[in-house]
């Protein structure tokens, strides 16, 4: 019994010795921030990159396709597509331009330092430094901007600086949104302005 009791002991020993071993062998280092993120790596990437929506009126015949109407002008250095994911996206990490057409073919510019077309809601999301130059001279100045094509409409809830040099008007507040054509213009709050009034002199 004395031999039995030996034998079991050392295996116990040799046992608790290989654990010891792997326990301290254990990789103690804890993934922490961006390490604990899933890499995401875009399906395909483009420079220069340029993108039309245009208008079609019914086209019954070939050669209405000449009237054709040229819309939005989307256009970025580099462009990053995220299609394939589940929310598909395509982002513009150096910068992003839309042009804008009215129904008058009148242009408006917006610029922005990084931008994110949502493609499943065509919405885009435009970041940093965001400008709207309106084709009648009036500037819209924030740090972030949404465009609705869908619905046609432009909105912000950060803080904007309106500015009309025409009739000397400038505004700065906190949200807005108004339609494609820019004609109807909403300002969630404004803050400090000013407006330039002109007196009528009589001759």
């Amino acid at each position: 019994m004395k031999l039995f009791h030996i034998n079991n002991f050392k295996s116990i020993a040799v046992v608790c010795a290989t654990a010891m071993l792997f326990l301290a062998c254990a990789d103690e280092y804890n993934k922490t921030g961006d390490e604990l993120k899933k890499q995401l790596y875009p399906q395909w990437t483009a420079e220069n990159y340029k993108l039309v929506y245009t208008e079609i009126p019914d086209v019954t015949a070939l050669e209405q396709m000449a009237e054709t109407k040229k819309l939005v002008v989307l256009t970025g250095a580099i462009s990053e597509n995220f299609e394939n994911l589940a929310f598909p996206y395509i982002t513009f990490p150096k910068g992003l331009k839309i042009d804008y057409f009215d129904k008058e073919g009148n242009k408006s510019v917006i610029l922005a330092d990084y931008g994110i077309i949502y493609s499943g809601t065509d919405i885009i999301d435009l970041i940093g430094n965001v400008i709207i130059e309106m084709q009648d001279g009036k500037k819209l100045e924030t740090p972030q901007l949404y465009y609705d094509r869908a619905n046609k409409w432009i909105f912000t809830q950060e803080k904007f600086k309106y500015s009309d040099e025409k009739d000397g008007t400038l505004i700065n507040g906190m949200g807005m949104d108004f339609n494609e054509d820019f004609t109807i213009l909403k300002a969630h709050k404004t803050g400090d302005g000013y407006k330039i009034i002109k007196d009528e002199i009589d001759d």
